[in-house]
């Protein structure tokens, strides 16, 4: 299905990555596309395979007016929770943007006002509108590139494949050599036995 713009107007898409792991950032990005930009294969990131999120990262941030990415860090997240510290890492995005948008769409049910500028939430908007499936695409990319960083120092996590998510092998591994620095502590790392 080819995805449409929301408004037809200077609008931002904006969406996170990384909300459910277990360690590493919670990584937004926000972008604005000219009314020009069509693209067959763009969608919600989940829907596409590694390889093809690979091809469309270098792609949308060439043919996009302008994007910026936003990480915050587990130390932020474990203070002010993780929805905040995912509209938090939104409005970052948004912030860094080299020009400011008339409208916001978001990715799912919850937002906080931003600036004077209007927005609108839209539950699975990452696979109905062009710059949140854009904008999906570029917080996962950033966020696996930031968590491959991470697996350098820490290799017996194997965030290299897992990036950080709740898997059987990345408990093993907390339980084994207990968290890092970059483990959200208020997150259950381990299941109850």
């Amino acid at each position: 299905m080819l995805l449409k713009f929301y408004k037809n107007i200077n609008e931002t898409g904006t969406d996170e990555a990384g909300r459910g792991c277990l360690a590493g950032p919670v990584t937004a990005a926000a972008i604005i596309l000219p009314e020009s930009f069509e693209n067959i294969i763009l969608t919600d990131s989940k829907l596409l395979s590694e390889r093809k999120r690979q091809l469309l990262e270098p792609l949308l941030k060439a043919e996009s007016i302008c994007y910026s990415i936003a990480h915050i860090q587990p130390k932020e997240i474990d203070d002010i929770n993780i929805l905040n510290a995912s509209i938090l890492s939104m409005h970052h995005a948004i912030d860094a943007l080299s020009q400011t948008p008339d409208y916001i769409i978001v990715d799912g049910n919850r937002f906080k006002d931003y600036k004077n500028i209007p927005h609108s939430c839209i539950i699975k908007g990452d696979s109905k509108y062009l710059s949140i499936a854009a904008a999906s695409v570029l917080a996962k990319t950033a966020r696996d590139a930031y968590m491959l960083k991470l697996h350098d120092e820490y290799p017996m996590y194997n965030w290299k494949n897992n990036k950080g998510y709740p898997t059987k092998e990345h408990r093993a591994a907390i339980k084994k050599y207990g968290p890092t620095k970059y483990h959200r502590m208020s997150f259950k790392l381990l299941p109850d036995n």
